[in-house]
């Protein structure tokens, strides 16, 4: 039989490179190698193998960054499967911004379907040169936080908390990994309740939080242009602004909500609270970490949740959700609309048609995977709409906070969790890529009519 050429190859496989399916086939790669690992039995406390869908469940979770899971870390697993969990994360992470990134970069070259990392000719050509300033800027952005936030958090719990250094260290570094990039796991099965008074702690993590779901596009232009805001891009701007406002949004809403809940807030001083209260918004940011107890939030307070959860962070970050800037687009459209304007113009820039079309089917196809994964948690499981509702979105939003029902489902339930932590983690990426790069050219239009809107 005669060996395919490259030809040959391309023909027999048409696509392979696009961008998009190299990022499905790589987290897939990932999650599977880290299921494998967690099965063996040098990776739980008992030395007895974990079950495949365990296994799956903590490796999908950990690789897209989420921290949802079906049991306890610190007692379920070994100290290699929590190295093994750590290194998920931490693969996760930056293996999302750095192909975030290399797609945004990719996107606004407008360089067709194929990704080409070899240097070209032409000067709109993403060469070896630039992939490698992308990959060793994210490799060093991440570090450098997660560096600074594990010394802070290992000088704290060994001289605030009177741990070992050892152990200092250890939980030191694994909660920095895991705040950076919006994993939300931890060594505590409480998370961060115990800590839920210390401005140390709590800060140190939140600050993590914020600094991994910016993105690596907004540090480097902050980094650029850090004597002024004039040269931002409108990225930048929008990702800044948007961030800020939903923090302060959320912070006072959680604030008011739960302010005299004695199950949560009220039972704290008023400092305490309103550091518990903007801990709690910023981890909805796709975090996962919590220092109240989440199921005994009231209903208002969940919904608020769910929204901050679907909206998550900053485009080529740790964070997940369909991202503020989709969110921040989508209502300039509608304020547009509203006011008349023919075009939408945002901080004096107009915004391509194909870019809000994209927005708007990104948003949809996200509203409907929520809506069919929260269906799935109905039929398979007694929990109410509430419970159902906010697990769907933190699973699909990659935020990794639960009322606490993630443990009691069923198998079939914890596979739709699988499913949406995916999908969520990677579906936002690529399909925004897959539309940005998919230009053509219509050759003909056909006559216009306007249906009835309303």
């Amino acid at each position: 039989m005669p060996a395919l050429g490259r030809a040959g190859w391309r023909r027999l496989l048409p696509g392979w490179r696009h961008p998009a399916r190299i990022v499905v086939t790589a987290f897939a790669v990932a999650i599977l190698a880290g299921t494998l690992l967690l099965t063996l039995p040098a990776a739980t406390a008992d030395g007895h193998p974990a079950d495949l869908v365990t296994a799956l469940f903590t490796a999908t979770s950990a690789v897209c960054v989420t921290g949802l899971v079906v049991v306890d870390t610190p007692d379920y697993w070994s100290a290699f499967g929590e190295v093994v969990i750590l290194g998920l994360i931490q693969i996760g992470g930056l293996g999302i911004m750095t192909l975030a990134s290399l797609l945004g970069l990719l996107i606004a070259r407008r360089l067709g379907l194929r990704l080409q990392l070899t240097a070209q000719a032409e000067t709109k050509a993403l060469g070896l040169g630039e992939v490698r300033r992308v990959v060793s800027g994210v490799v060093t952005v991440s570090l450098l936080f997660e560096a600074v936030t594990a010394v802070v958090l290992t000088l704290r719990l060994a001289l605030g908390h009177h741990y070992t250094w050892p152990d200092a260290l250890y939980h030191g570094v694994f909660h920095a990994v895991s705040a950076f990039n919006n994993a939300g796991f931890a060594l505590y099965s409480d998370s961060l309740v115990r800590f839920a008074t210390d401005p140390w702690i709590s800060l140190t993590v939140a600050l993590a939080v914020i600094a991994g779901g910016l993105g690596f596009p907004v540090w480097l232009e902050l980094w650029r242009h850090r004597r002024g805001r004039r040269h931002w891009s409108l990225h930048a701007k929008i990702t800044l602004l948007v961030i800020g406002m939903l923090l302060v949004i959320g912070t006072v809403a959680i604030i008011a909500a739960e302010w005299t809940n004695p199950r949560t807030l009220g039972a704290l001083d008023p400092g305490e609270r309103l550091l518990a209260g903007f801990f709690t918004a910023v981890m909805t940011r796709t975090a996962g970490f919590n220092s109240v107890d989440i199921g005994q939030l009231e209903p208002g307070t969940l919904l608020v949740h769910d929204i901050l959860m679907f909206i998550g962070g900053g485009s080529a970050s740790t964070a997940g959700g369909i991202k503020v800037t989709t969110f921040a687009l989508l209502a300039f459209v509608i304020l547009a609309e509203v006011r008349g304007e023919p075009t939408v113009h945002v901080m004096g820039r107009r915004l391509p048609a194909a870019v809000q079309r994209q927005a708007l089917t990104v948003a949809l196809l996200s509203v409907g995977a929520v809506v069919a994964g929260t269906l799935a948690l109905l039929t398979l499981t007694p929990h109410d709409l509430d419970e159902t509702l906010f697990e769907a979105v933190s699973a699909f939003g990659t935020v990794g906070l639960s009322t606490g029902i993630t443990a009691d489902l069923p198998t079939a339930g914890r596979l739709v969790l699988v499913a949406l932590m995916f999908v969520g983690r990677l579906g936002p990426i690529t399909l925004a890529s897959a539309l940005a790069l998919r230009d053509r050219t219509r050759r003909y239009e056909l006559p216009e009519e306007r249906p009835i809107v309303g």
